[in-house]
């Protein structure tokens, strides 16, 4: 029973996130709080992930040339760290760490192009927003481009549209737009165990939706409303990033489900379809570009003070 109750507690949380994800994760949790230790087979696969996780920022890095940062947003979003980097697949990004790196390249005099490389199902709708809205501003200071390699679902996709530009790699995928989070009711299992909670508490609703009880008619409209509020901003965050209604947004863009990239193309939900490589080409070129005229312009200021 335990471990169904900590399932209950992770799963209220309003999660802009892929639900296949959030339940393998909290398959992992469960497994947590029972005591059982990953098999050495599952350890050798986390690690192998965060081998190659750390192999792909650091080539990518690499290879961004002069001029250009890449900022990596890979597995489950959360807002305050890593508390499921070993179990969401590629590991975690935390909104925090995100908006503090994305704050020093922006005052690096250096840098004059942000490339930000999601491959993440989503994750938790705390921080989501501020961390959209910093991107935004951001890209009146510098250019800002994602791309979707290979997922940028739910939350992920809605930090991506923030980006001055979208794509999605030819086999990737977009989407997930929706909000959603789950009430266990285990009072009838509790019953059946010979267990009788009484909660001792303060304020009208302090206790509402709590997993002993059945779930009343009041306590499920206050969670929708939550929810509803959340998928709202989403909405509304993507019609903005997008530049369509937020009618196009509600009415098509998938209604919650992933889509490949020609669907996510042909419904407006990216700006283009490209591998990492070709959007990196294709910034470098602008990047050399901008030095030229750069360089151009020096010319002519100095050229103009000899003849001064």
């Amino acid at each position: 029973m335990n471990k169904q109750l900590l399932l209950s507690e992770f799963l209220t949380t309003p999660w802009a996130l892929m639900p296949e994800r959030l339940q393998a994760m909290a398959g992992v949790l469960s497994r947590w709080q029972a005591g059982d230790l990953p098999s050495e087979e599952t350890m050798l696969q986390v690690n192998a992930d965060r081998l190659i996780r750390e192999s792909r920022k650091q080539f990518a890095s690499a290879n961004a040339g002069a001029g250009i940062a890449v900022l990596p947003m890979y597995g489950v979003v959360t807002q305050r760290g890593n508390m499921v980097d070993d179990i969401s697949g590629p590991g975690s990004t935390s909104t925090q760490q995100f908006a503090a790196a994305l704050r020093q390249v922006l005052a690096d005099e250096t840098v004059g192009q942000i490339l930000i490389d999601i491959d993440s199902p989503g994750g938790s709708v705390y921080g989501v927003a501020e961390l959209a809205a910093e991107i935004t501003r951001a890209r009146t200071q510098k250019p800002v481009i994602a791309v979707a390699n290979s997922l940028a679902a739910s939350a992920a996709y809605w930090i991506g549209c923030a980006a001055s530009e979208l794509y999605v790699t030819p086999g990737g995928e977009v989407g997930s737009i929706g909000v959603w989070q789950a009430h266990f009711d285990y009072s009838k299992a509790l019953e059946e165990d010979g267990v009788k909670p009484t909660l001792i508490s303060a304020g009208k609703y302090k206790v509402e939706g709590n997993p002993y009880v059945p779930l009343d008619a009041e306590a499920q409209a206050f969670m929708q409303s939550r929810v509803d509020d959340y998928y709202d901003a989403f909405v509304k965050a993507v019609a903005k990033g997008r530049g369509v209604s937020v009618a196009e947004v509600r009415d098509g863009m998938g209604q919650g489900r992933v889509l490949g990239a020609d669907a996510a193309l042909a419904q407006k939900m990216v700006d283009g379809i490209a591998t990492f490589d070709e959007v990196l080409t294709q910034i470098q070129k602008k990047a050399r570009a901008s030095q030229v005229k750069g360089a151009t312009r020096l010319a002519q200021a100095r050229a103009s003070l000899v003849l001064v």
